[in-house]
C-alpha cells in the first residue's frame, strides 16, 4: 500500500507540474495566434489521443515531461507536421521575437504561479501555522534566564504591545538593535512584568551561511508530544504511538520537547526507559536509541541518540482572507525560489554536497512521504517542486526554455536568429548535459536506496 500510495503521489504531482507548465506555452501560443499541432504530456509513443479542430491532444508513455508542437517552430515556417503547408499567419517563426519570448516564458511562468496559487490557498483554507509566544527551552545565563523566565510561561505583551505568536515576539527582537525591553509575562503565579535585553549572536542559515542576529536565549514551547514515528526505528519497535507524550526519562521529569530530544540524543545504544502519557493512562516503555548523525550548531554532522519520532507540534493555524492570502502566497514563492536559486548556486560551486541533487525516485519518494502526512503537506511538495522546475527551465541550457530565451536574446542583441548550424551544436551539447545530470540524479537516487 505505501508503495502504491508513492507511485499514485509521484504521478499525481508530475502530471499536475508538466499540465500546468505545458499550458502555459499552449495558451500564450493561441494568444500569439501560432497553431498548435500536438499538445503531449509525457514522451515517446502516444498511449492515448483526441484529435481537436486544429491541435492533437494525446498522453505519451514516458511521463517524465511534455511538449507542445507549434506550427512552423521548425526551420521551415511554412510547413507543417506532414509537409502539409500552413498559414503563415499561425507559424511560430514568423512571429515577432517579443511574442516568441512570451510564448516559451509562459511554460515556467505556470509553475511559478501554481506554486504562489497552491499556497495562497493553503493559508486561505487552512492557515499559516504559528507557535504561541510560549517559552519552550531557556539557555542557562541567556537574556530569558536573566529576567527569570521559565519553561511554560506565556508571553502576552512586548513594550505594552500585545503579541500572540512567537514570530510577533521574533520580529521585535531582531527590530530592537538590542534595546531592552518590557515584557509582560503570564505564568502560574499570575501576571508579572520583567526587562528583557537581547543579546548579539552568530547564527547559521539554512545553507550554513553564519548571519549576526539578536536573540533572548529561548525557544518556543513543543510539549514532548509524539507525532507520528518512523517505521522500523527504535520508538517504532518499542510500540511507542502518535499521540503519546513523554513525561519522564529514566525518572527524570521531561517539559518540553527540547528536553526530550536532547536526553534522547545522549543516551546513544543505552537502553532508556519513558513514562509515557497514553489517553488516561501513564505506560512505561524502553527504548534504545540508536546512533545517527545530526547537523550541530556550527553546521556540522554530530553522532548522537535518535529513536525515529516527530513532534506533533503546538502550532496554531491562521486562516487569511483571499486578498492577503494571494499576497502571502505570493511572498512565500518568492522566498522559496529565492532560496532555491541560492542553493542551486552553491551545488554548482561546491559549496553543499552534490547528494543533495535528486530525481525522480526521490521525488516520488518524499511525495509518498507527503501524502501520508496529508493533503496540505503533498500541496506544499506540489509546489516546492513546481518553484524547482520553474528555475530549472529558465537555466541558459539548450533544450530548455532557458536555452531558447538564450538564442532570442542573441536575436536581439544580433538583430539577426544564430544560425541553424550553431543551434544544433548547442543543442547536442545542451542534450548532453541534460543527460548527465541526468544520470547523476538517478545515481544519488540509488545510493539513497542503497543500491550503490
Amino acid at each position: 500500500m505505501a508503495t502504491l500510495q508513492m507511485l499514485v503521489s509521484f504521478v499525481v504531482v508530475l502530471g499536475i507540474l508538466i499540465l500546468v507548465h505545458e499550458l502555459g506555452h499552449f495558451f500564450m501560443a493561441r494568444l500569439a495566434g501560432v497553431g498548435v499541432e500536438r499538445f503531449s504530456i509525457g514522451f515517446g509513443p502516444v498511449l492515448w489521443r483526441v484529435r481537436g479542430k486544429e491541435t492533437e491532444y494525446c498522453v505519451s508513455a514516458i511521463p517524465m515531461g511534455g511538449y507542445v508542437k507549434m506550427m512552423g517552430d521548425d526551420e521551415n515556417p511554412l510547413e507543417g507536421g506532414k509537409g502539409v503547408a500552413i498559414d503563415p499567419a499561425k507559424a511560430f517563426n514568423t512571429k515577432p521575437l517579443i511574442a516568441r519570448f512570451l510564448i516559451v516564458f509562459a511554460g515556467p511562468a505556470m509553475n511559478f504561479i501554481l506554486a504562489a496559487v497552491i499556497a495562497a490557498l493553503m493559508f486561505m483554507l487552512v492557515g499559516r501555522p504559528v507557535a504561541p509566544a510560549e517559552i519552550g527551552r531557556v539557555t542557562d545565563g541567556g537574556p530569558a534566564a536573566q529576567a527569570g523566565l521559565k519553561t511554560g510561561e506565556r508571553l502576552v505583551a512586548v513594550d505594552g504591545k500585545p503579541i500572540q505568536y512567537w514570530e510577533d515576539l521574533a520580529r521585535v527582537v531582531q527590530s530592537t538593535g538590542g534595546r531592552a525591553l518590557s515584557v509582560a509575562v503570564r505564568g502560574p503565579s499570575g501576571e508579572r512584568t520583567v526587562t528583557l535585553t537581547p543579546a548579539p549572536a552568530k547564527r547559521k542559515d539554512l545553507f550554513g551561511d553564519e548571519q549576526s542576529v539578536w536573540e533572548i536565549g529561548a525557544t518556543p514551547y513543543v510539549p514532548a508530544a509524539i507525532g507520528d514515528t518512523v517505521s522500523g526505528d527504535p520508538a517504532d519497535a518499542a510500540g511507542l504511538k502518535p499521540n503519546d507524550v513523554v513525561t519522564a526519562i529514566d525518572g527524570q521529569p521531561v517539559l518540553s520537547w527540547d528536553e526530550l530530544a536532547d536526553k534522547i540524543h545522549q543516551r546513544a545504544e543505552q537502553p532508556t526507559r519513558l513514562e509515557v502519557k497514553r489517553g488516561g493512562e501513564t505506560v512505561a516503555v524502553t527504548v534504545t536509541p540508536k546512533k545517527g548523525k545530526i547537523p550541530g550548531p556550527d553546521g556540522k554532522e554530530t553522532e548522537v541518540g535518535l529513536i525515529g519520532i516527530r513532534p506533533s507540534g503546538a502550532v496554531t493555524f491562521v486562516r487569511s482572507n483571499p486578498i492577503t492570502s494571494l499576497w502571502d502566497g505570493l511572498v512565500w514563492s518568492v522566498d522559496v525560489t529565492a532560496k532555491t536559486a541560492i542553493g542551486l548556486y552553491k551545488i554548482v560551486v561546491g559549496q553543499l554536497d552534490r547528494s543533495n541533487i535528486g530525481g525522480p525516485i526521490q521525488i516520488a519518494k518524499t511525495a509518498g512521504e507527503q501524502a501520508r502526512q496529508g493533503i496540505v503537506s503533498l500541496a506544499l511538495f506540489t509546489a516546492v517542486i513546481s518553484i524547482n522546475l520553474f528555475l530549472l527551465n529558465l537555466l541558459p541550457v539548450p533544450m530548455l526554455d532557458g536555452g531558447h530565451l538564450l538564442f532570442f536574446a542573441f536575436e536581439a542583441v544580433l538583430g539577426r536568429p544564430l544560425s541553424v548550424r550553431k543551434r544544433e551544436v548547442a543543442q547536442q551539447v545542451g542534450f548532453a548535459l541534460l543527460m548527465l545530470l541526468m544520470v547523476f540524479a538517478f545515481y544519488n537516487d540509488f545510493k539513497r536506496i542503497g543500491l550503490f
